[in-house]
């Protein structure tokens, strides 16, 4: 759950922090005083557009900082451990900030993100919807996941098995694709991987072959320093100068005395083991030193050599072994490419047998999902029922894509819309196209009491879901969105009383003109006494009178009998 917002900058807000706890949430004040500034505020944490016109005039940014509450099984901590964010003391911290110039910088437990990884993010978190923004469920293309998310025991294992074959049957087709698309091309594609891998193949490259050139070189062009180091140390050490005999006169000399002091072997045995490897060495330099000569042909050949190859990374790789992973896999394609007939006939082939299989997979998971469907619809009526939309009719269409250039997608071969009729003897039409904006509210309010137990959200947001309704629809609305909160967090602004009396907790907006001449809003709990006073002044407007108390104190009392 979302447990604090801190809001600075932001439009008229200035600053303030607000705490929320479990339940529901109302929040009321006048018009103007920043109550959807708030939400607005909390749907670009959660990575909503952004703009600089958010930024409150004559600052440089605003920031935005949310705490949530989240158990280690909720579907965030997966999305978390796949982007290498630390997740501990139940804790995530969202951050973001939008300057002046509308840049936006996110952050998620103090990690930088995208804006798009802060959406994913958020999306797992909190569910926004407003009068007009309807999201997920007005939109006809997320209406399947919906359903496979409502009915997800059995439809989840099924579409991962769908899924697998799916992949290997796009993959089947980019291959038929590419070999059959465009003949010239593939012509001409076929010459330049010959003329490529010709030219690799003549240059008979060899594994690590321009280090081991290089080291070569090297040694080729400073043959006289070598030889002179070398000359230098053989003289030093076995030559006129002799250094290798008086190491051998110490070690003489330690052997005879020895005998007579324990610590005295011990220096001995260790000038001794200098000495062998000493002369040891010494052979070695020795032969390395006669084995050099200096050879300019040899040279050109190594410089010519180097240089072929360095044309050579300049077009197929940084190093022998890309160039030669490269013809490995250009040997491949024009191999393809020359036996492309009888490659195409053999991805027919495959490509039938995986469609027959797709097919069937397909058809299964339709019949899972019809099944799931009759179930969603009496689930939806029951609701709608609950809202005075007892002659509401739901149902759920399934529009299959036989008849369609591609029959499958990567969810089936299904495209369903969801459909509905408000007053008897009218035909369904689409949600999308519903009318009144009464019956929408109550429309989407009972869908959301359905899916928000299948989508792992726990925070939910109406932003003035509730225009339009009044009477006993209104009092059934109130009802439904305090069920709603039980067990989670609902947070909504609202114009009526019997939604605010539901209210677990009631959040006043208020604003005043500080003395500078701007605006400052501020938020603040209402005790039981101040909490009657806003039911009165919702009731009646700005007139309170003891008569409006009166019924606000009965609206209130009727909340907490419902409520218990």
């Amino acid at each position: 759950m979302l447990a604090e917002l801190s809001i600075r900058n932001f439009a008229i807000i200035e600053a303030i922090t607000v705490s929320f706890e479990r339940g529901l949430t109302v929040l009321t004040g006048e018009t103007g005083a920043g109550k959807s500034i708030i939400i607005d505020a909390i749907g670009l944490l959660v990575g909503g557009r952004g703009s600089a016109e958010f930024v409150r005039y004559g600052t440089k940014k605003a920031e935005i900082e949310g705490l949530f509450h989240i158990d280690t099984e909720h579907p965030t901590v997966q999305k978390l451990e796949d982007i290498g964010i630390e997740f501990t003391d139940d804790m995530v911290v969202l951050r973001r900030d939008i300057s002046s110039s509308g840049k936006s910088i996110c952050r998620v437990n103090g990690k930088l993100v995208t804006l798009g990884i802060l959406r994913e993010i958020g999306q797992t978190l909190i569910d926004i919807h407003g009068q007009h923004e309807h999201q997920d469920l007005m939109q006809s293309d997320k209406h399947l996941s919906l359903l496979d998310q409502f009915g997800d025991g059995s439809i989840g294992p099924a579409l991962i098995e769908y899924r697998e074959i799916y992949s290997r049957f796009k993959k089947i087709q980019l291959q038929m694709r590419n070999l059959t698309e465009n003949e010239q091309q593939m012509a001409h594609r076929l010459d330049l991987i010959q003329y490529q891998l010709e030219e690799i193949t003549k240059a008979e490259l060899s594994p690590n072959e321009d280090e081991e050139l290089m080291e070569e070189k090297m040694r080729l062009g400073n043959f006289e320093k070598l030889f002179s180091a070398l000359q230098d140390v053989y003289h030093s050490l076995h030559g006129d100068n002799k250094g290798l005999d008086w190491v051998g006169l110490a070690m003489s000399q330690l052997e005879s005395v020895s005998d007579l002091d324990e610590e005295l072997k011990s220096y001995h045995e260790e000038v001794a083991n200098q000495y062998y490897l000493l002369e040891e060495t010494v052979g070695k330099l020795n032969t390395y030193r006669d084995q050099l000569e200096f050879d300019p042909a040899r040279l050109d050949f190594v410089e010519e050599r180097l240089n072929e190859i360095q044309v050579l990374k300049r077009k197929y790789g940084e190093s022998v072994e890309e160039i030669l992973e490269y013809a490995a896999s250009i040997e491949d394609e024009v191999d393809e490419l020359v036996n492309r007939e009888d490659r195409v006939e053999e991805l027919e082939s495959d490509l039938k047998s995986i469609k027959a299989d797709l097919s069937v997979e397909a058809d299964n998971l339709t019949g899972l999902r019809k099944t799931v469907a009759r179930v969603l619809v009496d689930a939806i009526h029951h609701e709608l029922r609950d809202l005075y939309m007892e002659k509401t009719k739901f149902a759920i269409h399934f529009n299959e894509l036989d008849n369609k250039k591609e029959s499958f997608h990567k969810s089936g071969k299904d495209d369903i819309d969801f459909m509905i009729s408000t007053n008897p003897g009218e035909p369904l039409k689409q949600l999308s196209k519903t009318a009144s904006g009464g019956e929408l509210s109550r429309i989407m309010l009972a869908l959301k009491s359905i899916f928000s137990k299948h989508q792992g959200i726990t925070s939910i947001i109406f932003d003035e879901v509730d225009t339009g309704v009044s009477g006993r629809v209104a009092q059934a609305m109130a009802e439904k969105i305090q069920r709603l909160s039980s067990g989670s967090q609902v947070l909504v602004i609202t114009h009526l009383p019997q939604v605010a009396a539901m209210a677990d907790h009631h959040l006043y907006i208020s604003k005043e003109e500080t003395g500078e001449g701007r605006t400052k809003t501020s938020v603040g709990n209402l005790s039981n006494e101040e909490q009657i006073e806003e039911l009165g002044r919702m009731i009646s407007g700005a007139e309170m009178t003891e008569l409006t108390k009166k019924h606000a104190r009965e609206l209130l009392l009727q909340a907490n009998q419902i409520k218990s």
